[in-house]
């Protein structure tokens, strides 16, 4: 299948998730113990496969037998954040401001249906039951999943780190086991309007992050 010139059906990206065999805090860290080793996917083309000049990101995963980790590495110019923000309620459209996103699935046959988590700057969070043949009420955005989310700010680096623990379960009904595999797709939306940035692992080819066409496939690995 192609769309606008790019290449689309199971993308060619694969991200590995290294295992742990234990849980670890959330720490926003790349630095941290439990993120040293861990190799890292890149996204930093738009849509349609052009390069996002100073916003090259890079995502690390890790997996346990009950949780998958992503951390993001955000590289910015400006900030586009939302005032009062709430940490302890998720915050629905918060893709209106600058954010990190997960979308995963693990039904390889019914690839419409997956499951979308997204971290701010401030650490706000939402997450999301995606049906795009037949939307859930509100947008999928009344689902909750527990995840837990992580995020701080370096100005002077002007670079912003967000982290994810989501529970397997949320996702995929199988026990967490290495060689399972699940389609996935990594996005930003960076900095206030008009000049705001839109970052893919995998590009949809579509002013749309929700082309399940593109996903590319993430693997649990030893």
């Amino acid at each position: 299948m192609f769309v606008a010139g790019v290449a689309l059906a199971d993308g060619p990206g694969v991200i590995r998730s290294a295992h742990s065999t234990k849980d670890f805090a959330l720490t926003a860290d790349p630095a941290a113990k439990a993120w040293k080793g861990v190799a890292p996917v890149v996204a930093e083309l738009d849509h349609f496969s052009k390069p996002v000049a100073g916003h090259r990101t890079e995502i690390r995963s890790r997996w346990t037998k009950d949780n998958l980790y992503f951390l993001f590495v955000c590289p910015y110019q400006a900030l586009n954040l939302k005032d009062n923000p709430s940490t302890t309620a998720e915050t629905n459209k918060l893709w209106n401001w600058d954010v990190a996103e997960v979308f995963v699935g693990a039904d390889f046959k019914n690839i419409r249906q997956y499951r979308e988590y997204q971290v701010s700057p401030q650490g706000e969070w939402v997450d999301l039951d995606i049906d795009r043949d037949t939307p859930k009420s509100e947008g999928g955005w009344l689902w909750n999943s527990g995840f837990k989310v992580k995020a701080r700010i370096d100005r002077q680096k002007q670079i912003w780190y967000g982290e994810m623990q989501i529970p397997i379960r949320s996702i995929d009904a199988r026990p967490a086991a290495a060689g399972n595999q699940m389609r996935i797709n990594f996005y930003r939306i960076q900095g206030p309007p008009p000049e705001r940035k839109g970052v893919c692992w995998q590009p949809t080819g579509s002013r749309n992050n929700h082309v399940p066409e593109a996903f590319g496939r993430i693997e649990l690995v030893k």
